[in-house]
């Protein structure tokens, strides 16, 4: 838990607010975008520094697609179904996961299960970002289109409203854009490239969600589901029809989740178990000095 300082009269008050009324997170974070007099406020980033930020992100992963193209090709999917794909789902992982059980022989409903269930993770980015953005409802369903890995990893670290919606658009635009014509050229290129197994393309996409992924991990708890979700899905491969192990390996989470609560409700039962020890022990020794101090008399 964070310690807690005691502040100077006037801070983190807003200014419009009474004398008293400490300014909460959200509206701290909606204020934070404009200073006094227009000027900016104090830790905000520099447009330019968000704008280089997101442009790095939408231009690096932009380019994968030329990898998933050539993936969805040699899977047997047309170019008009692969376009569609990047242009309508718009994931990495799910698009990945579809063309890759697809390509390994899986039931095409399984494949496309498992696609879905990694794509869930996109609306639990949206809970997020609706409070942090807070854009006008009309603008809201094309914003929903961009709510992937790339743009909730640049966007969620901002210190301002204003800069969290200029991360957002810039790595949204820019990695929709490229996306979407890279998987065209890799699709029409597939041909050339030959067997595309053995450039080993489709490694890509997964490459890069690992990088984004890693440093969210950082409590335990999630250290070990995702290495358990990890070793689920390497062990099922060889048993289970292609896309399944994507499905299973969820199972990772609750398992976790689980246990933890058994580990945390043992340490509570142990702990008071060992104060009402304590307890019994001081009430003996009480009885044991009063028992003595009467023979005394």
């Amino acid at each position: 838990m964070a310690e807690q300082t005691t502040l100077p009269e006037g801070v983190g008050e807003s200014a419009d607010a009474p004398h008293g009324n400490a300014v909460g997170p959200g509206e701290r974070s909606a204020a934070a975008g404009a200073g006094p007099d227009g000027a900016e406020p104090t830790g905000a980033k520099p447009d330019a520094a968000v704008v280089r930020d997101a442009l790095g992100v939408g231009i690096a992963v932009g380019l994968s697609g030329f990898a998933f193209g050539v993936t969805s090709a040699g899977s047997g999917l047309s170019l008009l179904q692969t376009c569609a794909l990047s242009l309508a789902v718009f994931t990495g992982a799910s698009q990945f996961a579809l063309v890759g059980a697809l390509a390994a022989g899986g039931n095409p409903y399984t494949a496309a299960a498992g696609a879905f269930f990694l794509g869930v993770r996109n609306s639990f980015y949206g809970l997020r970002l609706s409070q942090l953005l807070a854009l006008p409802r009309a603008l809201r369903p094309f914003a929903a289109q961009w709510v992937i890995d790339e743009t909730t990893a640049v966007t969620l670290p901002q210190p301002t409203r204003r800069a969290a919606r200029i991360g957002f658009a810039v790595t949204g635009l820019t990695l929709y854009v490229l996306w979407n014509l890279t998987t065209l050229l890799g699709a029409l290129g597939a041909e050339a490239l030959g067997d595309t197994d053995t450039w080993g393309l489709d490694a890509a996409s997964p490459a890069v969600f690992l990088a984004l992924l890693a440093p969210m991990l950082k409590s335990n708890t999630e250290r070990v589901t995702a290495a358990l979700a990890v070793l689920l899905a390497l062990g099922l491969l060889p048993v289970v029809p292609a896309g399944v192990p994507v499905l299973l390996s969820a199972l990772a989470a609750p398992a976790v989740l689980f246990l933890s609560g058994r580990m945390k409700g043992t340490g509570g039962e142990t702990a008071t178990e060992k104060k009402h020890a304590e307890k019994h022990s001081q009430t003996s020794t009480q009885t044991s000095t009063q028992t003595n101090t009467e023979e005394d008399r």
